[in-house]
């Protein structure tokens, strides 16, 4: 019975995120125009493009390979596999021991790859541009990222997510680090530029000059590109849960606490989303993009502060 219950509760998880991905960017799009004085798009109008883009024919360039047809599905289940590892509202679930930090990068180090190779597949312009751009920029993005996955591993001594969150914030916790705040702020500029959000990229406009991701999934359509929209609304869900979960972790149930708990941890979370896109999308409203080749500058201060994190590490443990 311990063993039904465990996989229920796994299910409800993959379920609740995929349910949510879509939500979440309608919601930064509903307040960003909320606070531009526009009326914006209502929260489920994501729910709705999928289903339009979804019953539409998809139309395939002559030259296109199986590749090109087979990335929006690698990149989708990637991108959801490593969401649902991310511990939302509970810790110690059934796949917990799956759920460590460096497969969650190598998830979606892969799904960016297969997107690149598309984006080159059918021979436009515009396909090489955006894949040259993904991954001018992975090469600091990712290193930035494992920075901040080795400051977390070292104080938790541990790469395991629900490990990290019961050292990080149970007790007798860790307290507040100087390392940590570090490694916040630079997860936080990878997750910018991870999903192409302002100022690295626009993801509401399509300039030819400035594109990135889209310049990449231009050539797609119908199922095709729902399944991109949908992997893109999950790697911006997959971020926002585990900035959540690792820097503000409460609310969330551990393993054998009872069903009030886990529903309590479901509302936390929600609320944790809620918090994360307006503060998305109040950051997006209030900046201006970046030139494209001003990007790795601002990517190298996440890898700087990473690193750094994981210096202080080495000399003081008490920072």
């Amino acid at each position: 019975m311990a063993l039904i219950t465990g996989f229920a509760i796994q299910g409800l998880q993959m379920l609740l995120v995929l349910a949510l991905a879509p939500g979440l960017v309608g919601l930064v799009r509903r307040i960003k125009a909320r606070l531009m004085r526009r009326p914006g798009p209502p929260i489920r109008q994501p729910y709705r493009d999928l289903l339009r883009l979804m019953r539409k024919e998809v139309v395939l360039a002559e030259n296109a390979s199986w590749l090109f047809r087979a990335t929006p599905y690698l990149v989708f289940a990637a991108s959801w596999v490593a969401a649902a590892l991310v511990p939302t509202f509970a810790t110690g679930l059934q796949f917990s021991w799956t759920a460590d930090l460096i497969a969650i990068v190598a998830l979606l180090g892969s799904a960016r790859f297969f997107l690149a190779l598309a984006g080159m597949d059918v021979g436009t312009s515009f396909g090489g541009i955006g894949s040259s751009r993904e991954m001018m920029f992975a090469s600091m993005a990712e290193p930035a990222m494992l920075l901040t996955v080795f400051a977390l591993s070292l104080v938790a001594g541990s790469t395991q997510l629900s490990t990290v969150v019961q050292v990080l914030h149970g007790p007798p916790g860790v307290g507040l680090r100087v390392s940590l705040g570090m490694a916040l702020v630079s997860l936080v500029i990878v997750a910018i530029a991870e999903n192409g959000r302002i100022p690295v990229d626009n993801p509401a406009t399509h300039l030819e000059l400035t594109m990135v991701h889209e310049a990449m999934v231009l050539e797609y359509s119908g199922r095709h590109l729902a399944m991109i929209e949908l992997a893109a609304a999950l790697k911006l869900l997959l971020y926002v849960s585990l900035i959540a979960c690792l820097f503000v972790p409460w609310g969330i149930a551990r393993e054998g606490d009872p069903p009030v708990a886990l529903a309590l941890g479901i509302g936390t979370y929600l609320l944790k989303l809620a918090l994360g896109g307006a503060a998305l999308a109040v950051f997006e409203a209030s900046i201006a993009k970046m030139r494209v080749f001003r990007v790795p500058d601002y990517l190298g201060v996440a890898l700087m502060l990473g690193l750094l994190g994981t210096l202080l590490l080495f000399v003081s443990r008490a920072l």
